[in-house]
């Protein structure tokens, strides 16, 4: 039985897919039972065809395409919804993020209470570029202020979730971002792992500061929404009553 899916969306990463597909093949095989999901949200290079050849070359891989092109949000949530495994690990792949943490994430699981159902990577040293690295703590900071996540790195693309806790929450664009905000909304515990980053190898950033942040403002706003209408409802099954013992 697969164990664990890695769920790995890809857009325009031909020369950073396959060195992060072995990796995780190094890390993860001989401790567990694991597959891994690659989401190609219609790639303009030959992203599709990389993922291809590695079909032959790895036999835990699955590889699926989008039609047209939908977003991180929507590529991790498809791998979700094809994935096998029970538990999902994530990762970006630009390969900043180190398949070597996954185990580290799975040790956090194992030795977590059950209410905990999302595990989200924490870069305390990032590899990023002064401006990437002063936009996101700023961000981080009005998200927390907002949200009260408690989260110090919701940006992280390694994470380890449930996949039936992570599937019942509400789906929308970037969803990504909020995992931890979403997770507590649905009255599920998270925690923050410390996890190593990395510079990324080859290819650009799909994003700029000035484009996630204008995204940012309208999402924040939604999910703090979106908690306020929110409550965890709790439900006991009404028992039978007992039969009556007759003579008595």
């Amino acid at each position: 039985m697969t164990a664990l899916s890695i769920v790995i969306p890809v857009f325009n990463e031909r020369d950073n897919i396959a060195p992060l597909v072995h990796e995780v093949v190094r890390h993860l095989r001989g401790r567990v039972q694991f597959e891994i999901v690659c989401v190609d949200d219609r790639s303009d290079d030959d992203t599709r065809e990389v993922l291809a050849a590695l079909r032959a070359e790895v036999p835990e891989l699955r590889a699926f395409a989008h039609a047209a092109r939908c977003g991180q949000s929507a590529a991790i949530r498809s791998g979700v919804r094809h994935a096998l495994a029970p538990w999902i690990a994530t990762l970006d792949g630009d390969g900043q993020n180190d398949p070597a943490d996954i185990p580290k994430l799975l040790d956090a699981r194992d030795a977590a209470e059950a209410e905990v159902k999302l595990f989200a990577g924490w870069r305390v040293s990032r590899q990023d570029s002064g401006s990437k690295r002063w936009a996101s703590r700023w961000a981080n900071r009005i998200r927390q202020w907002l949200l009260r996540d408690n989260t110090p790195d919701t940006g992280c693309g390694i994470k380890l979730f449930e996949r039936a806790a992570f599937l019942d929450l509400p789906y929308f664009d970037h969803m990504h971002r909020y995992l931890p905000a979403l997770m507590q909304r649905a009255g599920w515990k998270t925690v923050s792992v410390p996890v190593s980053h990395r510079a990324r190898g080859a290819g650009q950033s799909k994003y700029t500061n000035v484009g996630r942040a204008l995204v940012g403002v309208r999402d924040l706003l939604g999910v703090s929404w979106l908690i306020q209408r929110s409550h965890v409802v709790v439900t006991d099954e009404i028992p039978a009553p007992r039969p009556v013992e007759q003579g008595r």
